[in-house]
């Protein structure tokens, strides 16, 4: 048996052992967090999103009153051109 590798065995096994925590007191120093700026950029668009309206209340009122005038129309091709976009968005 090889003496050298035998004490680097030994050495790796304390290497890798848990010490205890000295009992001397308190530590001196303390955790601070903070939030960094790219995290606060990031919790106000989350803010400013969250705020915004959920419906855009001019364009429902434009189309109402197309609608109302009867001037609202949709091209037969406007319309199979979304349905075959949003089915293919869908699938993929």
């Amino acid at each position: 048996m090889r003496v050298d590798a035998y004490n680097q065995l030994t050495q790796m096994y304390q290497a890798t052992k848990t010490k205890p925590a000295s009992a001397k007191g308190k530590a001196s120093s303390s955790d601070v967090f903070e939030i960094s700026q790219t995290g606060k950029s990031l919790q106000a668009a989350k803010q400013a999103v969250k705020d915004a309206p959920d419906v855009r209340e001019d364009k429902i009122n434009k189309i109402k009153e197309q609608l109302a005038s009867g001037t609202y129309n949709v091209s037969a091709e406007e319309f199979a051109d979304k349905v075959l976009n949003n089915y293919f968005n869908t699938i993929i």
